[in-house]
């Protein structure tokens, strides 16, 4: 079964960010098979042999197992011994030499998506601090691939729009208001490469307004603010979106009409289009 492997950069770079706060060893984790109710780990950080490597975990095996069927963190001080979980996993927890080991779920739309892991070679209780950053780093997880969803959705429905141009398709305003959306997740999303994929699909949403005309020199946030303004937003609500203060849209907002050469935020929105830079 299929593995999103976009995801695991997300699982990838949550694990480097626990053992970077906690001092943990170890630390691994994977994300939930397609069609299936089992993790495949996938990412290892800090680990000594590949025992861990590419193994299945089913819902409510072992200690990973046991945090998904519960969909809450699960923590035990002394993996082998422990008669808080089953034990099919034994043989890989114990070639790696782990001992005390929490697991996390990501949860997204209460559907778990994966799991983290870190672990201590010890056998000790892991600490309050310990264990909230590594939900912490499940939670970051969660985000990101809620932005990805996000994205994604808004994607599916923009681009077949967009090919039938404006006015070719009832749904075009839904293509303006995907712009925008996308527009605002980018910036928030960590990943660059993904960030960069959105902005060349918000660049192929654009070119389907029509032919364009000279562009002007439009700062990425003035092309946001636009954005939000050509789907209808208000300066309140651009703000909400954007993450901005109302009175930097209205900033960004004035600057973008001066460089556009329009008296008002209609034409500015006009000149956008013609130029390119909108759908």
């Amino acid at each position: 079964m299929a593995v999103d492997t976009a995801g695991g950069v997300e699982i990838r770079s949550a694990l480097v960010r626990l053992r970077r706060t906690t001092g943990l060893p170890v630390a691994f984790g994977g994300l939930v098979e397609s069609g299936r109710r089992q993790v495949r780990i996938s990412e290892l950080s800090g680990t000594a042999t590949a025992a861990l490597s590419a193994l299945a975990v089913s819902s409510g095996n072992g200690l990973g197992g046991k945090a998904v069927a519960l969909t809450r963190p699960c923590a035990v001080s002394d993996y082998s011994v422990s008669r808080q979980i089953s034990h099919e996993y034994d043989l890989p927890v114990a070639a790696e030499g782990l001992r005390s080991v929490v697991a996390v779920p990501v949860v997204v739309r209460r559907r778990v998506r994966g799991v983290l892991y870190g672990a201590l070679r010890t056998a000790q209780p892991l600490g309050d601090r310990t264990l909230s950053a590594a939900v912490e780093a499940a939670r970051d997880v969660e985000q990101a691939l809620v932005l990805r969803d996000e994205a994604g959705a808004l994607l599916t429905v923009a681009r077949p729009r967009a090919a039938c141009g404006p006015g070719g398709s009832p749904g075009w305003e839904q293509v303006r208001e995907a712009h925008a959306a996308l527009r605002a997740l980018a910036p928030r999303i960590a990943d660059p490469v993904l960030r960069e994929e959105l902005l060349r699909a918000c660049g192929l949403l654009a070119a389907g307004s029509g032919p364009a005309a000279p562009p002007a020199r439009l700062a990425p946030r003035e092309v946001d603010v636009l954005a939000c303004v050509a789907a209808g937003a208000t300066n309140a609500a651009a703000a909400e979106r954007l993450g901005l203060r109302p009175e930097t849209v209205k900033a960004y907002l004035r600057s973008a009409m001066r460089k556009l050469g329009a008296r008002t935020r209609g034409e500015a929105v006009a000149a956008a289009r013609r130029a390119g830079g909108l759908p």
